[in-house]
């Protein structure tokens, strides 16, 4: 698909609309959370994981416990 998006206003940000085909490809609706990544060659937009946050806090605490080692680990 190659169609333009245009970009409006929204409050203070800017904001596009996406076609119902990108929604229906992306597997994901109104309301939903998109994950948004740059690559070397733009973009890319995929449906957010659903477990993502809580993985993350996971690191973070590891992270926090693990952190001297981390330090040595880095050098």
């Amino acid at each position: 698909m190659n169609a333009p998006l245009k970009i409006t206003k929204i409050g203070n940000s800017a904001g596009v609309i996406l076609p119902k085909e990108v929604l229906a490809h992306l597997n994901v609706g109104i309301g939903e959370t998109l994950s948004i990544v740059t690559t070397p060659r733009g973009i890319e937009l995929s449906a957010a994981e659903p477990d993502f946050d809580a993985q993350m806090a996971a690191a973070r605490e590891v992270m926090q416990r693990r952190k001297r080692a981390l330090r040595e680990l880095a050098k």
